[in-house]
């Protein structure tokens, strides 16, 4: 803490900041879905901010986008670590890497239907009159 009683970060935590942005960074560059995903997620918050969606509908629409991202970087680290462990195949290599994309694709099937219900009937409004 500094002598007005404000802690500031240290060396580890900046640090820790600065390597989670890494794997973000990594996840954007080497994952073809990863880019896939913030078109997607930028689509969509365009189309919140051109709707003048209320809070309640943005927190369910960033709540889905975040779904996606989370799943979609810990997919990613659960592929390299197998990778890593298992370079040769492998039945269970196959079974994590299989239900790691599983979680996306639950998560991407959620962002579809929060989409759907939030963005469906502002959007047909708009268009349509």
């Amino acid at each position: 803490m500094n002598g007005r009683g404000n802690r500031h970060w240290n060396r580890t935590e900046r640090e820790s900041f600065r390597h989670a942005i890494e794997g973000v960074l990594y996840a954007m560059k080497n994952e073809p879905h990863m880019r896939i995903h913030f078109a997607a997620s930028v689509v969509v918050l365009a189309a919140a901010a051109w709707l003048e969606l209320p809070a309640e509908d943005w927190l369910w629409l960033l709540s889905a986008v975040a779904a996606v991202w989370v799943t979609e970087l810990l997919n990613t680290a659960v592929e390299r670590a197998v990778d890593l462990v298992s370079p040769d195949s492998h039945e269970l290599a196959k079974v994590a890497k299989d239900t790691a994309a599983g979680a996306v694709l639950a998560a991407s099937v959620y962002a579809i239907a929060v989409g759907v219900i939030v963005l469906g009937p502002p959007l047909w409004s708009r268009l349509l009159g």
